[in-house]
Formats: C-alpha cells, sequence, structure tokens
C-alpha cells in the first residue's frame, strides 16, 4: 500500500520543534507532531510501500487515522508528492507570524503616533533590502505576516512586496492601513493574486477621528474604505484608541462599525509616548476610567446582540462566533511560571521595525529600550532567531519575572498575572525596565476589576463562560 500526503500539506520543522505539519489551505496553519506521527507521515510520499515488513507495527498502525482525518492518501506507486511538501527544517527558533512595518512614513499626521510616523522618523528600507529580508523571512519558516506602517500603502512597491512573499507562500494575514489609500483598484488587484486578506484600519469614534488623525476627512475616507472592502468581499476589522475627548462614544463607535460591515474592534487607551507625550495632549484615561468605561460598556454589548468581536483591551473580550465563552485576555490559567514565556504573544508575533529591528511588539518602536534589540540589516534573521538578545528576551520565563519581583511572587494573583504586560510595564515606569510591574495588570486583579467581569457576566449572561469562571478560586470571588 502507496500513501501521500495530500497536495495541501508540508513537512517541516525548526530548532526544538523539529517535526510539524503545514496546512497551506487554512492560512499555513502549524500542527506540532510527535516522532511516531512524524515518521508515519514521511512514509507518505508516494515512494515507499508501507506494507513492509520493517516498517513497525506502531507507525504504520497510525496510518488508517491520518488517511480519515483527511491528511494523507492512497495512492500508485509512481504518483509522488510535490518537492514543496518534503521536509525541511528551519536554522531558526519558530516564530509564527511577522507584523511587519513596511515604512515609517504616513500620509496622516495622528496626534498619537509613538513612532512619529507624520516626521518619518524611522524612514523605510530600500526596496532590494526589503527583498532580501522576505528571503530571510521564507528561508526561517515565517510563514505569516501583517502589514503595516507607518502607512504601508504609500510605499510605490506596495504591490511588488505582497507578489514576492506571496512567490515565498508567505500567507499575508491582514494589511493595516488609514484607509485613505484603500480603493478598489488595489482591491481588484489583490483579488486577482488569489488573496483577500483582513483590511484593519483604525476608527476612532464619530465626529472625533478626524481630531485624532490630524486630517481634516479622514473619517469619511475611512468609512469609504470599509464599505470598498465590504462591496469586494474584503474583512475587515477596526482599532479604536481612546482618551477623555471619545471616551464617551465606545458604544456610538462600535454600532457604526457594524453599518460598515466590520466584523472586528481592538480598543486600547492612547498611550503617553510618542506625538502624544511630545505634544503635551494630556487627555489621556486613567486605568480605573478605562476599566470603568469597559464594565459600563459590556451589558451594552450583549444588549445590542454581540454585534462584532470584540477586544476591549486586556480585560474583556467576545465574539458572536462563540455566544457562551467570554474571556479576560491579559489573564492566565494558572499556568506553570517555568513553562510560560513572561510574554506569550511575543513568542509567537514578531514585530519588525520600519528600519529593520526585530521586537517583541510594534509599542517597542517609541521607546528608546528598542535599541538594546538587534537590527535585522545587521545580524541577519537567522540569527536573530536562534541567538540574541531578542530571542533571549521573547524565551524569558514567568519565573524570571516573579523572582526579580518577590510582592507579586506572594500575590495570590499571581498565577493568573505572571506579570502582565511587558509594554504596558514599560511606559508605566518610563520605557525603561523590560521586566517591571504592569501597573494596569495589577489594578485589574488586586483591586477587583477581573472579579467585577466575572460577577457582571453571572448576571447578564449566566449561559456564557470563561477560562477564570471555571476555575474553584475564582468561583469564591
Amino acid at each position: 500500500m502507496y500513501y501521500k500526503l495530500k497536495p495541501q500539506y508540508r513537512l517541516r520543522g525548526w530548532e526544538k520543534l523539529p517535526y510539524a505539519l503545514v496546512d497551506t489551505a487554512h492560512d499555513n496553519r502549524v500542527t506540532f507532531l510527535s516522532k511516531p506521527q512524524f515518521d508515519a507521515l514521511s512514509l507518505c510520499s508516494g515512494k515507499i510501500n508501507c506494507d513492509l515488513p520493517v516498517i513497525p507495527d506502531s507507525i504504520r498502525h497510525l496510518l488508517p487515522q491520518l488517511e480519515k482525518n483527511g491528511v494523507i492518501e492512497k495512492c500508485g506507486a509512481d504518483s509522488l508528492i510535490d518537492p514543496k511538501q518534503e521536509y525541511r527544517k528551519y536554522p531558526s527558533r519558530y516564530i509564527k507570524t511577522a507584523h511587519w512595518s513596511v515604512t515609517g512614513r504616513c500620509n496622516y499626521r495622528c496626534r498619537h503616533c509613538y513612532m512619529s510616523a507624520p516626521e518619518a522618523k524611522y524612514g523605510e528600507l530600500t526596496h532590494e533590502t526589503v527583498m532580501d529580508l522576505i528571503d530571510q523571512l521564507e528561508s526561517c519558516g515565517v510563514m505569516n505576516v501583517s502589514l503595516t506602517g507607518g502607512e504601508c500603502l504609500v510605499r510605490r512597491d506596495f504591490l511588488d512586496i505582497v507578489d514576492a512573499l506571496l512567490e515565498r507562500d508567505i500567507h499575508i494575514t491582514q494589511i493595516y492601513s488609514n484607509g485613505a489609500l484603500v480603493n478598489e483598484k488595489l482591491l481588484l488587484s489583490l483579488a486577482e493574486r488569489g488573496i483577500r486578506p483582513e483590511f484593519n484600519m483604525s476608527y476612532d469614534a464619530p465626529g472625533w477621528h478626524d481630531w485624532l488623525r490630524g486630517i481634516d476627512g479622514a473619517q469619511a475616507a475611512v468609512e469609504r474604505a470599509f464599505r470598498l472592502c465590504l462591496e469586494h468581499g474584503f474583512p475587515t476589522g477596526a482599532e479604536m484608541c481612546i482618551h477623555d475627548k471619545n471616551k464617551h462614544l465606545l458604544r456610538d463607535t462600535v454600532n457604526r462599525l457594524v453599518e460598515l460591515g466590520c466584523r472586528s474592534l481592538k480598543t486600547n487607551p492612547v498611550g503617553d509616548v510618542g506625538e502624544w507625550k511630545k505634544n503635551s495632549y494630556g487627555q489621556t484615561v486613567s486605568i480605573e476610567e478605562l476599566f470603568e468605561l469597559y464594565l459600563d460598556y459590556i451589558p451594552h454589548f450583549y444588549e445590542d446582540g454581540m454585534p462584532l468581536a470584540i477586544q476591549l483591551g486586556g480585560l474583556f473580550s467576545a465574539s458572536p462566533g462563540k455566544p457562551d465563552r467570554f474571556d479576560i485576555p491579559l489573564a492566565k490559567g494558572r499556568c506553570d511560571p517555568q513553562k510560560t514565556c513572561v510574554c506569550g504573544h511575543a513568542r509567537m508575533v514578531m514585530y519588525i521595525s520600519a528600519d529593520g529591528r526585530a521586537l517583541p511588539c510594534m509599542s517597542l518602536s517609541g521607546m528608546d529600550i528598542q535599541e538594546q534589540f538587534p537590527l535585522i540589516t545587521e545580524t541577519g534573521l537567522p540569527d536573530c532567531l536562534t541567538d540574541s538578545f531578542y530571542m533571549e528576551f521573547i524565551d524569558r520565563r514567568a519565573s524570571d519575572y516573579l523572582a526579580l519581583h518577590p510582592e507579586c511572587r506572594s500575590c495570590e494573583y499571581a498565577p493568573y498575572c505572571l506579570g502582565g504586560c511587558r509594554a504596558s510595564a514599560l511606559e508605566h515606569n518610563g520605557g525603561t525596565d523590560l521586566m517591571g510591574r504592569d501597573e494596569a495588570c495589577c489594578k485589574m486583579f488586586r483591586e477587583g476589576y477581573a472579579a467585577r467581569v466575572l460577577t457582571l457576566m453571572r448576571r447578564i449572561r449566566p449561559e456564557a463562560n470563561c477560562l477564570l469562571a471555571e476555575d474553584p478560586f475564582w468561583q469564591r470571588k
């Protein structure tokens, strides 16, 4: 009997994670395998008779289940898999996605820009350097990319970048934009290439969007972009930056976005960094104000029929696709600190800055501490993802944080907090200490906001559940 992998699957591996199956039909989804599973799939090339007695029964017995799961299929002796499906091991650690600022330039003058894009502080890499970086992404097995800026669409070679990524089978998950340059020609060009990535566009409340973006007509432009995407079958998401002037318009913003066909919204407060700090706008909301705002809105979210997927910072998230689930994003589920990375998101998603620096997340691009992290253009991505300060930091464990903070280690919420968000901690300690305490996360737990979410949900949505709500510790809260 001969088997081969179905055409959508490829065998891959990385340092410390040598056995994986990639599903190219589902956004390059990666499933890590046991050694027996890998050995069984390695037989499925169309070259090997799986009935040979030298093949251990423990391996051969896995094949029927793999066939039932739709991973492999029976074939003739001469029906071989495509060379791209054969096993390839990358010379680096695994990174799921690169969130890449392909330019530091922008056509807007956002009052809160932490990377000073209005002045193009970080410029942009040359076309040749960008193409080389794309080669490096492919050589390290980074299979998914989201494109941002500045404003990524201001690059004249934007579609060349798209083509180079697609030629290397790198999936483009999202395009982040202010919407001004989203037009029918662009959408048709992407559709002709067989892709419809999500356009994630900023929307900062009806009546206040132009003010925050620093451009008259910005709201009209982004609303037009949302409509165009809906018309052409492109999914859309939005991000809202909350400040003192628009905080009362969260519900109005959600409902307006739903009218525009948007399917998700993520909210965060304006940070007192970058352009906001330089110009002393000063109209930020306190942590307590923000949490109270979110708690006030949650009942409206359900009254309005869960109109889109929403993430209210680290305090609450829910989606109409799973109406009986909700989450408190900053809360971990009583994890083992020695096995949990201090930032799980950064361990899977790399941010590449406009000047080619490898950072744990985009927020660090507005802080001087970013200079501790390597420039990919100097070190090369393989070294960046094996032996560098970047890799050392994103692989750091929560136990390292707790060792530095005895007051956190003794806290009853430590198994659920594990230090919180590193970018938030940096913002509150002046951008100097990567392992500082996240005051927002601390307040969320110690001042009872997480417990209030659970109490609120028991009242307004008793059928809904979340990881914390299932924990006996939180059932007593």
